[in-house]
């Protein structure tokens, strides 16, 4: 009996879960694929597992054995300092990937947090390395999201080398700005998961190098702010202070 039960349960679960039938299927890794190869797709996601604010989906050292497509919730990568401070590197949203990190060393080379009660879907690194040989668009698509990383990783060097703490913060404002977009939220209007302190650690400046900044924002008229809400009140002000880099 319970031989029959189980296809039933695993066919309710996949209408669920699968790719095909998410809406975030043009964010997330299934872009561009034929409806065939998508439910290809659907049978390497395993598991989706849920995650409660503050837990950890990996931690810095752990063996590498999959990635993970966040279906929901808001997350952070960190990495331990030798003089015991947390770094944060990322913060990562709906329809972005986790776990690129441990790809080359087959170990993760961070922490990812979930910043809210958040949902991933865990993907075999080993099995989707398969289907990507088979699905030459598939294994396109991971490139060019690997890629994606490494511009990012790229303009955060920037951020750091680069900028004043007043362009840093109206990068990352514009930047949080244009993904919410990208999934169909107000580009203007939205919630800071993350504290002021995880921002500062992200962006290279003191806690109260960020304070003062988006109090002298919000005097200026760039934008509101109540308490983590922010709403963007002069988008073309934001952009004239990135045109302001200095070398």
């Amino acid at each position: 009996m319970s031989t029959q039960s189980q296809p039933a349960k695993f066919s309710l679960e996949l209408v669920k879960t699968a790719c095909s039938n998410c809406n975030l299927r043009e964010l997330c890794l299934p872009l561009g694929l034929s409806h065939d190869e998508t439910i290809k797709l659907d049978e390497l996601v395993s598991t989706r597992k849920r995650l409660k604010r503050g837990e950890y989906l990996y931690r810095a050292n752990q063996p590498f054995e999959s990635i993970y497509a966040i279906r929901s919730g808001f997350f952070k990568t960190d990495v331990l300092l030798e003089d015991g401070r947390d770094q944060v590197t990322g913060f990562q949203m709906t329809g972005e990937l986790l776990g690129l990190d441990g790809i080359s060393s087959e170990s993760h080379t961070c922490n990812a947090v979930a910043l809210e009660d958040s949902e991933v879907c865990t993907i075999p690194f080993s099995n989707l390395e398969g289907l990507s040989r088979e699905i030459h668009t598939l294994q396109h698509h991971f490139h060019k999201v690997m890629s994606r990383e490494i511009v990012r990783d790229h303009g955060v060097m920037m951020l750091l080398g680069m900028m004043r703490a007043e362009e840093r913060l109206a990068t990352f404002l514009l930047n949080l700005s244009q993904r919410f977009t990208a999934r169909g939220y107000s580009p203007a209007e939205f919630n800071l998961r993350m504290t002021r302190e995880e921002i500062g650690s992200y962006l290279g400046l003191k806690l109260e190098t960020v304070s003062r900044a988006f109090s002298r924002f919000q005097e200026e008229g760039l934008i509101a702010v109540q308490q983590k809400h922010i709403r963007i009140l002069n988008t073309p002000g934001l952009k004239k202070l990135m045109s302001q880099q200095r070398a």
